[in-house]
């Protein structure tokens, strides 16, 4: 029998192994059914594809940039992220390994009895080996392994930049939530300047008997309101930059003072150009690839638990020299052997097969993983295309909104100042007034937050490098 695989093995080597199991079809693998041809909301019009590859540079903001890359550093999620990469670039080293040949040397000395055809002799073995073994890869196990490593790494790689581009997506919210904060403190700073001014002319013309003590206390009310709303929205300034320490490891003291430049300035982003055909904007999302490359390793990994059921050969050798040593005698040889082994698993209680049948089904769980994924992000730019188009709109109509109430609270002090009109008249116009300035300005961060939505949505600018054959 041996004599025969020996004879074989020539041809084995020449011809190479024959992978088990199913080749991964990319394109069959990751179809998605009912997968729309165009999205259903009108796109964003004169944006350009290119500004996504370096998007946050063209805010014109360097702190938001330090921000970024600050808190990119410090992320606990990237760090773990590069630890995966790590451990599956070494896993995908070891299966490399695997199809290798392994040499190793072994040595010992021992003491004891020896019978030589005669009398017992009792001396010291000094033995010395190289070893060396190579597993013939006859049913491509080790390279299904292998393209399952591989494709693990390529997840690991996907996944570090899905990570990154959450995280500057979430320190561009939080920077934006801040910056409209405190663009809201300027309108409560504004508006309680103008009750203060209100309540001691009030005050004033009570005195001369031109105002009833009812308005008097009234106006009064109305500025205390004002400052305790004011100290409420500069505590929620001040919440916000907590939020930003947390996320950048920055002493607060070091970035409140960054933060002084640019004071209550909003982010402008530029336009964003989004493909109209889903599938070539999915193609940019690092998560969707990672997801991908997770079927094509589960996929290769049904290859290996297939070649388990197959006999493997090992080609085994060892060489190295002996000596034998006693009062009497002393030898000194060497030996040598080289040969095929080969392993047929005959019984195993079902336990192999029911590892191939547990492949498949991680397979079918990749491939829903995945399917469920592109749903997802099919969902998630559609809400960001919403969104951008109502804020769009929403802040036309707020400006229109804000201006006109202006226009209505300066009449309505004019006539409260002449008598014409009351001061529960100019209290209500200044809170419609003050309310149409402060939804503008959250339309507008909004509106900045929904373009940062547009770009976490469509994969940050990120493109795959990996080469699928």
């Amino acid at each position: 029998m041996l004599n025969r695989i020996l004879l074989a093995l020539p041809v084995i080597l020449v011809s190479g192994c024959i992978a088990v199991g199913p080749d991964y079809d990319r394109v069959n693998a990751t179809k998605v059914p009912n997968q729309p041809d165009n999205w259903q909301e009108s796109l964003p019009h004169a944006g350009d594809a290119r500004t996504l590859e370096n998007w946050w540079a063209q805010f014109d903001d360097p702190l938001l940039i330090e921000l970024i890359h600050t808190a990119q550093l410090e992320s606990g999620s990237l760090a773990a992220a590069t630890l995966k990469i790590a451990q599956a670039r070494a896993l995908n080293t070891a299966a490399i390994s695997a199809s290798l040949p392994t040499i190793s040397a072994a040595a010992n000395e021992s003491r004891g009895t020896t019978i030589l055809g005669g009398p017992i002799i009792v001396g010291t073995t000094i033995q010395a080996q190289a070893q060396a073994s190579w597993e013939i890869d006859l049913f491509g196990g080790v390279q299904r392994r292998r393209e399952s490593s591989l494709a693990r790494l390529d997840a690991e790689i996907a996944n570090w930049h899905a990570a990154r581009i959450s995280i500057a997506a979430e320190m561009g919210n939080l920077y934006t939530n801040f910056r409209g904060c405190e663009q809201q403190i300027a309108l409560f700073q504004a508006d309680v300047q103008s009750r203060l001014q209100t309540a001691t002319l009030s005050e004033k013309l009570g005195a001369a008997g031109f105002q009833s003590s009812a308005n008097v206390a009234l106006a009064r009310a109305s500025a205390a309101e004002g400052s305790a709303r004011l100290v409420t929205q500069r505590a929620e300034c001040d919440i916000a930059i907590k939020s930003m320490v947390a996320l950048t490891g920055m002493k607060e003291i070091e970035l409140k003072q960054k933060l002084v430049e640019n004071q209550a300035k909003l982010p402008k982003p530029k336009l964003i150009s989004v493909e109209q055909i889903p599938a070539q904007v999915l193609a940019q999302r690092p998560d969707i690839a990672a997801a991908e490359r997770e079927l094509a390793s589960a996929s290769a990994e049904i290859g290996v638990r297939i070649a388990e059921r197959f006999p493997k050969i090992t080609l085994l050798g060892n060489v190295g020299p002996m000596n034998f040593n006693s009062s009497d005698l002393t030898i000194n040889a060497s030996s040598w052997s080289f040969g095929p082994t080969i392993s047929l698993p005959i019984f195993d209680s079902g336990k192999l097969a029911a590892n191939v049948e547990t492949a498949r089904v991680a397979y079918q769980t990749a491939q829903t993983n995945y399917r469920q994924r592109v749903r997802a992000a099919i969902r998630e730019v559609e809400e960001a295309l919403v969104r951008l188009d109502s804020m769009a709109q929403r802040e036309q109509q707020a400006t229109v909104a804000s201006e006109g109430f202006h226009e209505s609270l300066e009449a309505a002090q004019e006539r409260w100042k002449n008598g014409l009109a009351s001061q529960l008249e100019l209290e209500e116009t200044r809170r419609l007034s003050f309310n149409a300035d402060l939804t503008l300005a959250s339309i507008r961060r909004e509106h900045v937050n929904a373009w940062i939505a547009l770009y976490r949505a469509v994969g940050g600018g990120w493109q795959s490098m990996i080469q699928v054959q």
